[in-house]
């Protein structure tokens, strides 16, 4: 960045690094390298919602249309979502798990499904359910679901499986073809760490440390981003500068990237822009709340409140659907709400381009 490393500077580079002009699907996927999934449909899912300021054109489920056509995967970054190819093979092998019962459910039963995905080709899991009965199992989250979904999630975790589409949001499973030969260790972090600080960029070193926290889900074992994250520093790949005692990384190059500010969007609460909860904070001057898993009277923006972005500063949050066909939004702003006219013609487009998306088949 030129000149002194200011709050307002991070602010614009990361409003210009994370929206950058729409471009197509392929591209827009291939440049960010991973983008958040999320089931909860209020006002639409995340993945939807991420893209639409992304991709031009975008409509509902587009992403889930053309699946297979990119040649996408799902799978576990710092969270789970849609990836292209080169993303993933950074995150595989993961290495088997060991001892009985390492696949989360009785080895003979993740071999056969094992088996059976192979042989029959794509699997919806009510296809092993009829094929294997309906035993169910303890999952991840202390609910119970049926031990072969939970055998086929977890031999997709280890690469054995991928999944080959959905059918009606279920995920349908087939076998992986082989993994190419890993990086080294040094170079596969180096990797990661370009990637995720891209995504996320500019992003303070306490933020990247408690990210690949979280990464050790998706990458486990990756150790010493820390030192990777400094040789590219000295190669002149990343760049570095301090506000407040926090010190943020990002790309060398991004001081090229260009973006659209003026407009008023609507972010989906998985947005990159604001994924980051420390970074938001120290940016923007406020603590913004992902509240659908908080008890409704303990709620101060609303089950998903979207934030509300005006060029380069995030002003408030918004929640949105549609009643009748029209859109029902209710906006919340921290401070007062800008009596500017470009802000006023700004939201309106915002809000009605938003109820356009939303009254698209399958949003809803």
């Amino acid at each position: 960045m030129a000149g002194p490393l200011t709050l307002a500077a991070l602010r614009r580079q990361a409003v210009l690094t994370s929206l950058p002009p729409p471009t197509t699907l392929a591209r827009a996927i291939a440049l960010s390298g991973f983008v958040q999934a999320d089931p909860i449909r209020a006002p639409a899912r995340a993945q939807d919602l991420i893209l639409r300021h992304r991709v031009a054109g975008y409509r509902v489920g587009d992403l889930h249309r053309r699946f297979v056509r990119l040649g996408l995967e799902e799978d576990f970054l710092y969270a789970y979502g849609f990836m292209p190819r080169e993303t993933f093979r950074l995150l595989h092998p993961r290495g088997m798990p060991e001892g009985a019962g390492r696949w989360g459910v009785p080895d003979e039963l993740a071999s056969a499904v094992l088996a059976f995905v192979r042989d029959q080709g794509p699997t919806h899991p009510a296809d092993l359910a009829e094929r294997f009965g309906r035993e169910r199992a303890v999952n991840g989250w202390g609910g119970f679901s049926k031990a072969t979904t939970q055998a086929m999630q977890s031999l997709h975790y280890y690469g054995l499986l991928r999944v080959a589409g959905r059918r009606d949001g279920i995920r349908i499973y087939e076998a992986a073809t082989p993994h190419p030969e890993p990086l080294a260790p040094e170079e596969r972090s180096r990797c990661i760490v370009r990637l995720v600080v891209g995504i996320l960029a500019p992003i303070a070193e306490a933020g990247l440390a408690s990210t690949f926290g979280l990464l050790g889900r998706g990458a486990p074992g990756l150790g010493g981003w820390r030192a990777a994250l400094a040789s590219l520093v000295e190669a002149g790949e990343m760049a570095s500068g301090e506000v407040d005692g926090e010190r943020y990384f990002w790309p060398a190059d991004a001081t090229a990237r260009r973006g659209s500010p003026a407009a008023v969007r609507l972010l989906a609460p998985f947005d990159p822009l604001v994924w980051e909860r420390r970074r938001f904070e120290h940016l923007w001057g406020w603590e913004y709340r992902f509240e659908a898993y908080t008890r409704p009277e303990q709620r101060r923006f609303g089950y998903y409140a979207m934030p509300l972005l005006w060029g380069y500063d995030v002003i408030g949050w918004a929640n949105v659907g549609l009643t009748g066909g029209k859109l029902d939004a209710q906006l919340g702003f921290i401070g007062a709400r800008p009596k500017d006219p470009a802000f006023r013609r700004g939201l309106d487009a915002e809000l009605a381009a938003m109820e356009s998306f939303l009254a698209q088949p399958g949003a809803a």
